[in-house]
């Protein structure tokens, strides 16, 4: 895969680049509608209280000025007062009748008309929040046609004052009232909203159009160091945001060229590899044409030659699939481990001045259950990695002892296989990116590429590797391996073959 290959179509990955969203669907024209509504709100919930106080003290006043007119009423007999003067009384307070209560009687100060019945009566002396708030609600939207009878204490005297009034006059007061808080609560709630607005979007909004605006840029030109978000001098959570985000398109441009690197690296390997598979194939036919000698020297290691370059030809078929696909999927069989370890003895082809010792423990009649050539490739990188790791370790003379050893076992259906040597170990570095490609190489000049395919390798087996902690130097892994699960007719059948 070429590097013109891995760049985006922006036309599908883009949808919203280059087009500006509606007001009404931008953050900032959502933000200012709830700053809008919850203003309103808030001056809903004090314009109700705010009514009901109005109310009480529209009909303390009015009780307050009856009061007043009582003194001059209740100084004298109400029969010597003429009508004319308690007409104007009446008129002058907005009243009907008024009438004062003491020790128990009540005497009738003043009468214009008496109606025929009383719709409401109102106790000055309730202060219950909830009764306070329903009555003015109540007079608000039923009101306007109706008599009520208003009565409360004058001072500290024991005397009650009565009046009867329509309460028209309250509901127009009301209504007036509650247009004016109306109107001033919607000035007060457009400026708060307005000034919570730009406090917000110059906190809040701008930032985080700037953070998308560079999303949108950077989406379309990965590579350019420019596109690189600079965060602003803060220190809340968008400062973090800003400064996180630079550090991930900084990680995401690191690893887009690393793809860019292994792309023209799979382009060039591919070419080389056709060529190699064409002269592995002229070292087949000449194989083949040795196979035919009578030597029995030449007879002795043919099969061996036979096999490697059949496994050199298999691994360069698949190394030119390997840039349109991932890894084949595991041909899995019953293999003998022991024997293809030994394959892998050979192809190391160790001799005696590298000083290394190579010990197969595996069990005579261990099987595993894996694809032959993926565990072959599995366990040949893992013990190259180590035969080069003791072959370049330089802490001693002839003395010190350079080990290489294979072992098995099983728990269950699971297969562990060990592959440990005694080596200068694994650095820090190639530890902490272990089955990375071109991070994890634990020798200068490597490039990690071995246990990155070990890794893959033995994953697509359903299995697991890791590094185990040893006592001294050397690099020990373990590899788990669960079997296949298997019908009951083949079951029974390996039952049946066991000794």
């Amino acid at each position: 895969m070429t590097a013109t290959q891995q760049k985006p179509d922006q036309s599908r990955m883009l949808p919203h680049a280059g087009r500006r969203l509606p007001v009404l669907k931008r953050l900032s024209g959502k933000l200012l509608r709830l700053t809008l509504l919850f203003g309103l709100l808030a001056e809903v919930m004090i314009f109700v209280p705010t009514m009901a106080d109005m109310r009480m003290r529209w009909l303390s006043d009015r009780l307050n000025t009856v009061a007043a007119a009582s003194v001059v009423l209740a100084a004298s007999d109400a029969k010597d007062v003429p009508q004319s003067v308690q007409d104007d009384v009446l008129l002058a307070t907005g009243t009907k009748a008024i009438a004062l209560r003491e020790k128990g009687a009540s005497r009738l100060l003043a009468v214009s008309e008496m109606p025929s019945k009383v719709d409401r009566h109102v106790d000055i002396t309730v202060t219950d929040p909830i009764t306070v708030i329903r009555d003015a609600f109540d007079t608000l939207i039923n009101g306007g046609n109706r008599v009520i009878r208003v009565y409360g204490p004058i001072g500290d005297t024991g005397k009650v004052i009565e009046l009867l009034t329509s309460d028209k006059p309250l509901r127009n007061a009301m209504l007036r009232y509650a247009r004016n808080v109306a109107l001033i609560s919607l000035f007060i709630s457009t400026i708060t909203a307005g000034l919570v607005f730009l406090a917000i979007s110059r906190l809040l909004i701008r930032p985080i159009q700037r953070m998308s605006a560079n999303m949108l840029a950077f989406a379309q030109s990965p590579d350019d160091p420019l596109r690189i978000i600079t965060p602003e001098e803060r220190e809340d959570e968008l400062g973090i945001a800003q400064r996180e985000l630079a550090d991930m398109q900084r990680q995401l441009q690191r690893t887009l060229s690393e793809q860019k690197h292994l792309a023209d690296l799979g382009l060039a390997v591919s070419k080389i590899n056709h060529d190699m598979r064409n002269i592995l194939a002229s070292a087949q036919l000449m194989s083949d044409h040795l196979a035919n000698t009578s030597d029995p020297a030449i007879q002795r290691f043919v099969p061996k030659l036979v096999r490697t370059i059949d496994r050199a030809i298999n691994y360069s078929q698949t190394v030119l699939a390997y840039g349109g696909t991932q890894e084949a999927p595991p041909q899995r069989r019953r293999v003998k481990l022991r024997t293809l370890v030994s394959d892998v003895e050979e192809m190391l082809n160790l001799d005696a001045k590298s000083g290394i010792e190579f010990n197969n423990h595996v069990p005579e009649s261990f099987e595993i259950d894996a694809d032959p050539d993926q565990f072959f490739r599995i366990i040949l990188n893992l013990c190259r990695n180590s035969v080069q790791a003791m072959t370049g370790d330089t802490r001693g003379d002839a003395s010190v002892i350079k080990r290489l050893t294979i072992t098995a076992g099983q728990i269950g259906t699971t297969s562990i296989i060990g592959v440990e040597d005694t080596g200068p170990g694994l650095p820090p570095k190639a530890r902490e990116n272990l089955f990375t490609a071109f991070k994890g190489a634990a020798r200068s000049g490597g490039t990690g590429l071995g246990l990155a395919i070990v890794h893959e390798l033995v994953r697509a087996h359903g299995g697991t590797i890791e590094l185990r902690d040893s006592e001294g130097a050397g690099a020990s892994f373990e590899i788990r391996i669960p079997d296949q699960p298997i019908s009951l007719a083949e079951w029974r059948s390996r039952r049946d073959s066991m000794p």
